[in-house]
């Protein structure tokens, strides 16, 4: 199977202490677990969390794909940090009946 083509880019933004901590697992033990950089280590959890989102709320498929510029660029605002912080608080019911 060819390997795709990877031309786009998404930027995640860390803290910059989760920063030095990413930083400190790829040099400590990327080698070991097949992580030369950071981006190596970035997409695999990524993409590792794309497939479980896509297992448990669309049924293992992919979704239409979403074109670069629709969506907010940036970080959430204090106030959605702190709703959100709220949210996670609160049980959760499954989007899928």
């Amino acid at each position: 199977m060819p390997i795709p083509k990877k031309n786009k880019t998404v930027s995640p933004y860390f803290t910059e202490e989760d920063a030095d901590q990413i930083r400190a697992a790829v040099a400590a033990v990327g080698q070991f677990e097949g992580y030369a950089s950071i981006t190596d280590l970035v997409e695999a959890a990524t993409l590792r969390e794309l497939r479980r989102l896509q297992r448990k709320y669309n049924k293992g498929k992919k979704w239409p794909g979403v074109p670069a510029g629709q969506m907010r660029p940036g970080r959430r605002t204090r106030e959605e940090e702190s709703q959100r912080h709220q949210d996670r608080q609160q049980p959760r019911a499954s989007p899928n009946p």
